[in-house]
């Protein structure tokens, strides 16, 4: 009998798989050995199950988006957390994913911490203001936290972030059963010393979270290089200027006549985001595709 399901945990060579309100444990059939495809947690999968429980992954869906390290596909949203102080906020840093998420089709979720230490209403105006999704909490007070959890319904969602910013204190504080889950990982695959290259997905409040010791640092398979030409329109706010710029070669940097300057010095497209998309643009603009 076959079944399309959602794989949640993968390790040892076995393959668990969410199918009619079921868990099966299965093995990946040889021929995505063969073709070196490694099935991963998030994947839509068709298996097989058979009378003597040897289940087997005959087929992996088209996957939308998939990171190597840790090993995880078709992540609907990723949460971008930083703390406000202990450890100050890194502008560039969480640009740099918001991008990187952009580019994977995978929405970012900007998230402050710590809020109950110091305010951040000039962060938040800055990602609002961009189109994206931000929010500012404390996991002492519990501000906000219930917005945040709110967003996980119906998605498959991974958090990343520096350590110290939060984390695992923002999810305990969604979903106080994941403390268990999280102290698990942390004993038997080495939480914090990334050795693992284990990844499994959580039920949250009807969506899943993954949750890997890896996620302080994301690699996706593909969009490690964002070329120069796709980078604007990896910036949301900057959309409804690009074709209104005085010349088509147009860098969006410092052109004459670039209407995203123009937005930028009006106010409209945020200092600290412009200067994002320089710094990244500076790092590509020199890559031609073939060297890739």
């Amino acid at each position: 009998m076959q079944y399309e399901g959602l794989i949640i945990k993968g390790i040892g060579g076995f393959y668990y798989v969410e199918a009619a309100e079921d868990i099966y444990e299965c093995k990946a059939k040889g021929i995505f050995r063969k073709e070196k495809i490694t099935p991963v947690a998030g994947d839509r999968v068709i298996i097989s199950i058979r009378e003597n429980g040897q289940n087997t992954i005959d087929e992996i869906l088209e996957r939308r988006n998939y990171l190597k390290r840790p090993p995880v596909a078709n992540i609907d949203k990723l949460f971008i957390v930083s703390s406000v102080c202990e450890p100050n906020p890194n502008l560039f840093l969480i640009d740099r994913l918001t991008v990187t998420a952009e580019y994977n089709n995978i929405k970012p979720v900007v998230v402050f911490t710590k809020t109950d230490l110091k305010p951040c209403d000039d962060m938040i105006e800055i990602y609002r203001k961009a189109g994206i999704e931000c929010f500012a909490v404390s996991c002492v007070t519990g501000e906000n936290t219930e917005l945040v959890k709110a967003e996980l319904k119906g998605c498959i969602s991974a958090f990343t972030g520096n350590t110290g910013v939060g984390k695992s204190s923002l999810l305990n504080a969604i979903d106080s059963s994941l403390e268990l889950a999280t102290g698990e990982i942390s004993s038997k695959l080495g939480r914090g010393r990334h050795t693992t290259r284990h990844a499994q997905l959580y039920k949250v409040n009807g969506g899943y979270v993954a949750d890997t010791p890896g996620f302080s640092s994301l690699d996706f398979e593909s969009g490690e290089v964002i070329m120069k030409d796709e980078l604007c329109f990896c910036f949301p706010e900057f959309k409804d200027y690009i074709g209104n710029c005085k010349f088509t070669s147009c860098t969006h940097t410092a052109d004459k006549g670039c209407a995203v300057v123009q937005a930028v010095n009006d106010g409209e497209i945020a200092e600290s985001r412009h200067n994002s998309y320089k710094m990244l643009y500076e790092e590509v603009k020199n890559i031609k595709e073939w060297q890739l």
